[in-house]
């Protein structure tokens, strides 16, 4: 086993959809309650790479059998056997430990915490085999992203109360203005992706009995629904408080070009997926640089301060 087949089983370069948003969590804690430790980001990064190695070696291994007798995934390792499970186990073992100790070196918090992302990954694989709702658990995963990035900042500061203090002199919870709808437009976001990724697979999976969107609903609506819920995360997006107009601008323009690209899909594109894959991974990026070029131009300080 090398390096090159480890970041092929793991699909690195699915990280790309979660990073900017570890990333939009951590520097919205940072500007609210400031950092009180210049490694917290290393550790909350290499902490997110142990939670999507683990996340990804444990699909891989609960679905290897699924991926067999699907056209599509019979070439996967575990599925080709041209990696052990032995290897696979080892290599889930390897990134649950940096997930635990990347997040006991930020904070009791965190790591009392790790225990969330380690159950929704380990779920996942077998929603799939019981409800199309198991797009909207993937997003649950990838939601956890910036709050868990936000939390391991926030409990810095305050400890447990990051996750149960409520705002001064006010009824809401400390991550509820910002890092919540953030979080639940994340989820929403990745779960529109996935439901047209499932495209690929509806045949397969009929014959399989695995429960997918498209499987179940058909082309007409899957397109509809993600039109829906591409509506439903800008929203989410746009009314995190405290955002600035050039955010809601970056939302409101990676919204419209998701749905383009899903309204005129074969029609237009010879690869589909390809083009939804690069264009649902700009939307992070973009919405991150959006965050870091609006905090850059405003004064310091949060109204949640």
């Amino acid at each position: 086993m090398d390096i090159k087949q480890v970041l092929s089983f793991i699909k690195i370069e699915h990280t790309l959809f979660s990073l900017p948003f570890v990333l939009m969590g951590y520097l919205i804690a940072t500007r609210q309650f400031g950092a009180e430790n210049d490694l917290d980001l290393l550790w909350i990064l290499l902490a997110a790479v142990g939670a999507r190695g683990l996340a990804m070696a444990l699909n891989r291994i609960i679905d290897r059998d699924i991926d067999a007798a699907n056209p599509r995934t019979q070439g996967r390792h575990l599925a080709s056997g041209s990696m052990s499970m032995r290897t696979a186990w080892a290599l889930a073992a390897v990134f649950l430990a940096m997930l635990l100790i990347s997040a006991g070196l930020l904070n009791r918090v965190a790591l009392m915490m790790a225990w969330l992302p380690v159950l929704t990954f380990v779920i996942y694989p077998y929603m799939k085999r019981f409800t199309w709702g198991c797009h909207f658990w993937l997003g649950l995963c990838l939601g956890l992203a910036p709050a868990g990035a936000w939390v391991a900042i926030a409990a810095d500061v305050h400890g447990w109360s990051a996750i149960t203090g409520l705002l001064p002199g006010r009824t809401e919870f400390l991550w509820a203005p910002t890092i919540l709808p953030i979080s639940i437009g994340v989820a929403l976001w990745i779960a529109a992706f996935d439901i047209n990724y499932a495209r690929m697979d509806v045949e397969s999976d009929r014959e399989q009995g695995i429960h997918s969107f498209p499987s179940k609903f058909g082309e007409t609506a899957t397109t509809r629904t993600t039109v829906q819920l591409s509506l439903l995360w800008f929203a989410c997006f746009a009314i995190a408080d405290p955002m600035d107009g050039i955010w809601f601008l970056a939302a409101a323009a990676v919204m419209a070009l998701a749905n383009i690209v899903v309204v005129l899909r074969m029609e237009r594109f010879a690869d589909f997926q390809t083009v939804l894959f690069r264009v649902s991974m700009l939307t992070g990026w973009v919405l991150l640089a959006s965050l870091m070029f609006g905090f850059s131009v405003e004064p310091a300080g949060m109204a949640l301060d």
